[in-house]
This record gives structure tokens, C-alpha cells and sequence, in this order.
């Protein structure tokens, strides 16, 4: 991989940041900045203090991700100039239909994140079960067994066993579904969050 200068690593931040307020801009690349001088302080080559700061699109995502939707929406949707009069009114006449999507976007957005974590509850609810099963299997096997019922506890103890391995089974695959929702939602919330951010011309 090329290594960058100093200033083509402020660019490449500029650029990707391009969709953020001027302010937030401006205060991450002092931020950025002032990690590369003082790395360059400590005796580091320009080029290799960029590099151990990170890669340019890594920080961008972190950044975006830790930034907060609505911020990213209101500096979206906020003029960069006054309106004129006849901009506001076709504003006002078709929020009957930009208001419209945008509620719908909404809707299937938090329909999908909704449905992603009822199917991760079903999941731990079935090992939940499954686990009691097992559980309430092998103690109404002994039970039986006590009570002079030997083949009926045997066979339920049988069966508590078998439940009890499908248990261990259900549980390293909630938690690996769990685990794959998660990076999936994250990812889900950046994407939406990165419609915000318009790639800019530096």
C-alpha cells in the first residue's frame, strides 16, 4: 500500500467527511493533524506517522458510526443558502409526498432491524426450552425409576439426554447468530448513516 503525506491523509479526511457541518470538519482534521505532528515530534517519518494513524476510509466509518443519525440528518437537510419564496411553497405542496417515502423508509427500516432481533429472541427462546425439556426429562426419569417404573425411566432419562446435547448445540449457534446480527445491525445503521454523507470534491 502507498503511504500518504501528512496532507494528502487530511484530504482524503476532508473528502470523505464532505456531508458533515464545516465545524465538525474542521475539528477533526485539528484532531487528525495534531496525532500526525506528534508522532512526527517523537521522531517518526511524515509518511510513517500517517500510516499508524490508520487508513483514511476506517476512519471515516468510525467517525460516522459514532456520529449520531440525527445530526447527520439535520446537516443533510439544512439550506446551504436561504430559499426563496417559490422554494417554499413547492416544499410545502409535496411534503404530502416526501414526507410520505420518508415515514415509509423509516417503517421498513425499523420493520427489518424488529424482525432481525425477534428471530434472535425465537432462537434463544427454542434453547431456553429445549434446555428445560432436558432438564424436566431426566428428573421425571429418576422419578420413574424410584417409583419401580425402570423401562419408562430409562426412556425419558434417554430422551433428556438427547435434549440436553441438542441444548449445547443451540446454544453455540444463538450465540453465533447473535453475534452475526449484531455485526449486521451495526453495519445496517452505518449504511443508513452513510446515505447522509455525501462524498464531496475537494
Amino acid at each position: 500500500m502507498r503511504q500518504m503525506s501528512k496532507q494528502e491523509f487530511l484530504l482524503g479526511l476532508r473528502k470523505g467527511l464532505a456531508g458533515l457541518s464545516q465545524e465538525d470538519i474542521e475539528e477533526r482534521l485539528n484532531f487528525y493533524s495534531e496525532m500526525i505532528d506528534d508522532r512526527i515530534d517523537e521522531g517518526l517519518s511524515e509518511e510513517a506517522a500517517v500510516s499508524e494513524i490508520g487508513n483514511v476510509d476506517d476512519i471515516v466509518s468510525q467517525i460516522i458510526a459514532d456520529m449520531p443519525i440525527t445530526k447527520l440528518a439535520k446537516e443533510r437537510i439544512k439550506p446551504k443558502r436561504r430559499l426563496k419564496v417559490w422554494e417554499i411553497i413547492l416544499l410545502a405542496l409535496g411534503s404530502p409526498i416526501w414526507l410520505s417515502l420518508l415515514i415509509a423508509a423509516f417503517a421498513v427500516i425499523a420493520s427489518l432491524y424488529i424482525s432481525l432481533w425477534a428471530m434472535i429472541i425465537s432462537l434463544w427462546a427454542v434453547f431456553v426450552s429445549v434446555a428445560g425439556c432436558s432438564l424436566g426429562a431426566i428428573a421425571s426419569g429418576i422419578g420413574f425409576t424410584f417409583n419401580g417404573n425402570g423401562l419408562t425411566g430409562v426412556a425419558m432419562i434417554g430422551v433428556g439426554v438427547v435434549c440436553a446435547g441438542l441444548s449445547v448445540f443451540l446454544f453455540y449457534g444463538c450465540k453465533a447468530a447473535t453475534k452475526g446480527i449484531l455485526i449486521l445491525t451495526k453495519k445496517l445503521a452505518l449504511g443508513v448513516k452513510s446515505c447522509f454523507i455525501k462524498k464531496g470534491e475537494v
